[in-house]
Protein backbone atom coordinates (compact mmCIF):
# COMPACT_ATOMS: atom_id res chain seq x y z
CA UNK A 1 0.00 0.00 0.00
CA UNK A 2 2.94 2.41 0.86
CA UNK A 3 3.95 2.07 -2.67
CA UNK A 4 1.17 2.57 -4.27
CA UNK A 5 0.87 6.00 -2.17
CA UNK A 6 4.18 6.64 -2.73
CA UNK A 7 3.56 6.50 -6.35
CA UNK A 8 0.45 8.22 -6.55
CA UNK A 9 2.00 11.32 -5.04
CA UNK A 10 5.27 11.21 -7.67
CA UNK A 11 3.10 11.33 -10.14
CA UNK A 12 0.96 14.29 -8.89
CA UNK A 13 3.74 15.90 -7.97
CA UNK A 14 5.35 15.28 -11.22
CA UNK A 15 2.07 16.59 -13.26
CA UNK A 16 1.81 20.01 -11.21
CA UNK A 17 5.16 20.86 -11.94
CA UNK A 18 5.18 20.11 -15.50
CA UNK A 19 1.82 21.59 -16.03
CA UNK A 20 3.23 25.41 -14.96
CA UNK A 21 2.54 27.67 -17.69
CA UNK A 22 5.16 30.57 -18.26
CA UNK A 23 3.87 34.23 -19.71
CA UNK A 24 3.54 34.46 -22.86
CA UNK A 25 3.73 31.29 -24.23
CA UNK A 26 -0.03 31.02 -24.79
CA UNK A 27 -1.10 29.29 -27.89
CA UNK A 28 -4.07 30.21 -29.86
CA UNK A 29 -5.68 26.74 -29.23
CA UNK A 30 -5.59 27.18 -25.15
CA UNK A 31 -6.81 30.99 -25.63
CA UNK A 32 -10.09 29.54 -26.66
CA UNK A 33 -10.28 26.79 -24.20
CA UNK A 34 -9.69 29.05 -21.55
CA UNK A 35 -12.12 31.69 -23.00
CA UNK A 36 -14.99 29.30 -23.67
CA UNK A 37 -14.13 27.95 -20.00
CA UNK A 38 -13.79 24.28 -21.81
CA UNK A 39 -10.47 23.69 -19.87
CA UNK A 40 -12.27 23.25 -16.42
CA UNK A 41 -14.65 20.48 -17.64
CA UNK A 42 -11.15 18.90 -19.56
CA UNK A 43 -9.44 18.96 -16.17
CA UNK A 44 -12.48 17.60 -14.16
CA UNK A 45 -13.26 14.46 -16.73
CA UNK A 46 -9.26 13.87 -16.64
CA UNK A 47 -9.26 14.30 -12.76
CA UNK A 48 -12.73 11.87 -12.66
CA UNK A 49 -11.02 9.47 -15.03
CA UNK A 50 -8.03 9.46 -12.94
CA UNK A 51 -9.48 9.10 -9.78
CA UNK A 52 -11.70 5.87 -11.22
CA UNK A 53 -8.44 4.20 -12.26
CA UNK A 54 -7.00 4.50 -9.24
CA UNK A 55 -9.77 3.21 -6.96
CA UNK A 56 -9.46 0.07 -9.57
CA UNK A 57 -6.21 -0.38 -9.43
CA UNK A 58 -6.72 -0.12 -5.09
CA UNK A 59 -9.35 -2.48 -5.25
CA UNK A 60 -7.63 -5.10 -7.60
CA UNK A 61 -4.60 -5.12 -5.39
CA UNK A 62 -6.86 -5.21 -2.37
CA UNK A 63 -8.52 -8.34 -4.12
CA UNK A 64 -5.20 -10.50 -5.10
CA UNK A 65 -3.51 -9.39 -1.44
CA UNK A 66 -6.76 -11.55 0.21
CA UNK A 67 -6.08 -14.39 -2.41
CA UNK A 68 -2.74 -14.47 -1.64
CA UNK A 69 -3.15 -14.96 2.31
CA UNK A 70 -5.99 -17.18 1.58
CA UNK A 71 -3.99 -19.45 -0.55
CA UNK A 72 -0.57 -19.03 2.61
CA UNK A 73 -2.99 -20.28 4.81
CA UNK A 74 -4.73 -23.45 3.41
Amino acid sequence: MKKITSTIISALVTTFALAQNTIGTQSPNTDFMTSNGKIMVVVAVILIIMAGFFSYLISVDRKITKLEKEGLNH
